[in-house]
């Protein structure tokens, strides 16, 4: 029996068992990974189980199932009350799933969940969960564009010997298009090999990590002054297309890219046109406006370009666990009947 199912079998028994031991009403709770992501992702019930051993009592309150079959899923909707998810259907929620007030994303981003979502049902997703990671990475990626491992990747590949000199990090200006939790953890990091950062939200306040912060309207303003570009923002209506032909033109030539929040984001084709006139240095991308990205996409095949297939900024060891630990946290405040953190604000979309 493969490892993963093993787990799930043996988990959904332990935590069953312990909530048959009490006779009050249980909240139903269903969780539900979805099968197109990697295991890294899933939510087992052996680490459930391990999660609410954590919380004292918390067994005896709350039922639980699992599934990662979306032909099961409307079964056990019909009489959830909360879902846990790593991504699913949501169309028509009223109908399928009566029952449902809260659901919990096991991602930070949530634009393939949020527009399908009914009034009365409570959105939040998992912001916080990439932080350590996600931060390390950017910073990783700032460190190869400014010692221009894109160029000699590219060189390699044509067996080319092509020398190509760079200078410390120190003293370079980031600008971070979302200054959240990855955002910060990456100012946090950046400052400490004595760069100097700009930061871009949608309302521009001042964050104590940020040297100066921009109102999204006010891009232009700064993109002028960077040598590095850092998207970490997610997909809304407001950041599609926001750093577009007009946007990259007003970059240094000397300047790099780098994209690990949504794909759209960015206007991939005027990039890839930039990076192969040598308009850019480089960029790192782990994110596409279509994933997994077709064979046939130029991207493959751009120069200057190091990619990563939307994995960069998760944790191996602990991805789940951490976004575990966020939905048990608001468990415990939802049958408190305190407020929830990480609410999604459907007009904004995050």
């Amino acid at each position: 029996m493969p490892e993963v199912l093993r787990q799930f079998r043996e988990g959904e028994n332990q935590i069953m068992a312990a909530a048959k031991k009490s006779k009050s009403a249980r909240t139903r709770i269903h969780v539900e990974n979805n099968p197109g992501s990697a295991e890294v992702y899933y939510v087992t019930p052996a680490l459930f189980a391990k999660g609410v051993r954590k919380v004292p009592g918390l067994a005896g309150k709350i039922a639980v199932s699992f599934g990662k079959d979306p032909a099961k899923l409307d079964s056990v909707l019909a009489e959830a009350e909360i879902l846990l998810t790593g991504g699913f259907d949501a169309s028509n929620l009223e109908t399928r799933a009566p029952l449902l007030k809260w659901i919990q994303s096991t991602s930070a981003g949530v634009e393939k969940l949020a527009p399908y979502i009914p009034s009365g049902i409570l959105l939040t997703n998992a912001s916080g969960v990439h932080m350590p990671k996600g931060g390390e990475y950017a910073m990783t990626a700032l460190l190869m564009l400014n010692h221009r491992v894109p160029h000699f990747v590219t060189a390699q590949r044509a067996a080319r010997w092509d020398q190509a000199f760079a200078s410390p990090i120190a003293g370079k200006t980031v600008l971070i298009l979302g200054v959240g939790a990855i955002g910060s953890a990456t100012a946090k990091l950046a400052r400490r090999f004595g760069m100097r950062v700009l930061g871009v939200s949608r309302s521009g306040k001042g964050n104590k990590l940020v040297d100066r912060m921009f109102r999204s309207k006010d891009l232009k303003k700064a993109l002028p002054q960077a040598d590095f570009v850092l998207s970490v923002l997610p997909l809304t209506a407001e950041t599609r297309g926001l750093l577009g032909r007009a946007e990259l033109d007003l970059l240094p030539h000397h300047a790099g890219v780098v994209n690990i929040g949504r794909g759209p984001v960015i206007d991939n084709d005027a990039l890839a046109d930039k990076l192969r006139k040598g308009e850019l240095s480089g960029a790192v991308l782990d994110v596409y406006p279509e994933e997994p990205l077709p064979s046939s996409s130029p991207l493959w095949a751009t120069p200057n370009l190091i990619m990563s297939p939307h994995c960069a900024i998760d944790d191996a060891s602990s991805y789940a666990e951490r976004a575990l630990d966020i939905f048990l946290g608001n468990l415990k405040r939802y049958l408190a009947g305190r407020q929830l953190v990480n609410v999604v604000d459907m007009k904004l979309g995050y």
